[in-house]
């Protein structure tokens, strides 16, 4: 599937990703200033979350919520990562086995640790305010 959009046209591609997922873990593959965090942004405002998101680069992950507690998923920014296994050392594989969103950007940092069933979304920039989406197994 493919989605060729305007920042103004976000809150659509995110109800078109929601709608045709194959599965709660996304990965997100873009050059640096493609637009992953205002997406996934996006994403967890249409899942039904308040929260304040913002890229976890520093903390490598932050975690939202439903307005009622529920935990809604966890968004990973791998880019500063120097391998795997710091990935594997903050306990990826629990989150990834929790059952709910994940949102993952720069996946490319720990490609063996990608769960089977892993969304990928790739984000080129056609022009400076124009974005093209692919969703792909």
């Amino acid at each position: 599937m493919e989605f060729i959009y305007q920042e103004s046209e976000l809150r659509n591609v995110a109800k078109q990703i929601i709608e045709h997922t194959s599965s709660k873990s996304l990965a997100f593959y873009a050059p640096m200033g493609a637009g992953k965090t205002t997406l996934i942004k996006t994403l967890i405002k249409e899942l039904g979350s308040t929260d304040n998101v913002s890229s976890p680069t520093f903390g490598l992950v932050n975690e939202y919520a439903l307005e009622s507690g529920e935990l809604l998923g966890y968004h990973f920014d791998f880019y500063r990562l120097e391998d795997e296994e710091e990935a594997m050392d903050m306990g990826l594989d629990d989150y990834l086995d929790s059952g709910v969103w994940v949102f993952m950007e720069w996946p490319e940092k720990i490609p063996s640790l990608l769960p089977k069933e892993v969304q990928n979304i790739t984000i080129e920039i056609l022009d400076e305010t124009t974005r093209k989406l692919i969703l792909s197994q």
